[in-house]
């Protein structure tokens, strides 16, 4: 991201533990990896299992049509590397910082150009038939994980509240506590934090709200009660813990684009031809893994997805 400390490791060269040691021979000769790698070390001795926040509620789920069959990235890995600014700007914090946060009481609130606005409780949201959604996720800074979702598509929702004919985008917004996140009391980023969609990309099946992960509700690191998942794109476009869902007729000014729109664009689409100005997009590292894989454009979904950028300058529309 685009925040550095003296101690932020580039994501990209990030290597578990458990594969540095099973290649450590091999990476002895690898300088600068091997580096990463052992400072990647250091950071992950000090956060165990324990740290995770496992709500233990079993959800009710069918098996979807749209998940991969690639291998899962392991619960520990999902739960204990996150990008969570409202807890910290620390990847391996907020499953700490998460502990005590309570998801219950929660509203998120459909309003804007709909003609039957209307605010769900939680466990409404979770009534709805759920699917598991096993998709790949990439993030903007050269790593990447598959993922057991759990959660329903978010056309499902916005058909309750009827959009009208002048809504053309969706705007998000996460919960604003500071008292909650103690990401929070810091101005790192304008709080609270909001992502948008374009309302194509918002009604697209494969675009889901998470309630669950790996069979279970979701674990407070990870965003709970309730996220976004947009598969095609980076991951910084997956909002967490969202209390207000707006339809609106003007592109919002998501959170990241705010702070730096020479980085962060509004589609946020997985394009390996288009580099982010402080590294290369070309390839990525799946979590659990060693050796680098090339990047695929629409991260793999470009079947599905392709046909809604027809015509776009995907380079100028980042």
């Amino acid at each position: 991201m685009f925040i550095k400390k003296s101690s932020d490791i580039p994501s990209s060269e990030i290597t578990p533990k458990s594969l540095y040691l099973n290649r450590r021979n091999f990476i002895v000769g690898v300088g600068a990896l091997a580096g990463a790698a052992l400072a990647a070390d250091k950071l992950r001795g000090f956060r165990t299992p324990s740290d995770s926040v496992i709500a233990g509620t079993k959800l009710e789920f069918g098996k979807s049509s749209f998940s991969t069959s690639e291998k899962e990235t392991p619960f520990n890995d999902i739960t204990h590397y996150n990008n969570y600014y409202e807890f910290s700007t620390d990847k391996y914090e907020p499953a700490g910082l998460a502990k005590n946060f309570n998801p219950r009481p929660w509203t998120v609130k459909v309003e804007g150009l709909v003609n039957k606005p209307k605010s769900f409780d939680v466990d409404t949201l979770l009534k709805p038939h759920l699917e598991e959604r096993i998709y790949r996720m990439r993030c903007v800074e050269g790593w990447s994980m598959v993922i057991p979702w759990i959660g329903f598509p978010l056309s499902a929702l916005l058909s309750q509240v009827e959009p009208n004919s002048k809504a053309m985008f969706v705007e998000f917004k996460t919960l604003y506590d500071p008292k909650r996140f103690p990401g929070q009391q810091r101005s790192v980023l304008d709080w609270p934090y909001v992502e948008g969609l374009r309302m194509d990309e918002a009604m697209h099946p494969l675009t889901i709200l998470a309630v669950g992960l790996y069979g279970e509700t979701l674990p407070n690191q990870d965003g709970a009660p309730v996220r976004l998942v947009v598969p095609w794109k980076y991951g910084f476009k997956g909002i967490k813990a969202i209390v207000n869902i707006k339809l609106v007729e003007k592109q919002p000014v998501s959170t990241w684009t705010k702070a730096a729109p020479n980085e962060y664009g509004f589609y946020s689409n997985v394009n390996p031809n288009v580099d982010h100005p402080r590294w290369s997009q070309a390839k990525e590292r799946r979590i659990g893994e060693f050796a680098k894989r090339p990047t695929l454009m629409f991260n793999g979904y470009g079947d599905q997805v392709a046909s809604m950028y027809s015509g776009m300058d995907l380079k100028k529309n980042f």
